[in-house]
């Protein structure tokens, strides 16, 4: 289970519209990733920002970058850490309501 300090820190990570712009683009791109020159134009990210914006996906391990030749290549990684992440949130959807029991969704 999630804890809130984790939870926390990931939320950080993903503060930012271009890193989501980043991470949802490496999502759709599946396992496989791809090339981080197309995951600049995919994004409209580039250069320096990209580069940073990457570094900290990386960092809270989101995303990993790996050298395929003279290519980088960038996948999304964590995806049940994303699941995960999400449950944190609905975990204890409509606890201190009185809706009903169809509308929980933990």
């Amino acid at each position: 289970m999630l804890d809130l300090a984790v939870a926390a820190s990931t939320f950080a990570a993903l503060g930012s519209e271009q890193r989501l712009t980043v991470l949802r683009s490496l999502v759709r791109a599946g396992p496989e990733g791809v090339t981080i020159g197309e995951l600049g134009t995919r994004t409209r990210v580039t250069g320096s920002t990209l580069t940073h914006h990457m570094k900290i996906l990386t960092q809270a391990g989101l995303v990993t970058q790996a050298r395929q030749g003279r290519q980088i290549i960038c996948a999304a990684v964590a995806y049940d850490e994303l699941r995960e992440l999400s449950q944190f949130l609905l975990r204890e959807c409509c606890a201190d309501s009185t809706c009903p029991e169809e509308h929980n969704h933990g």
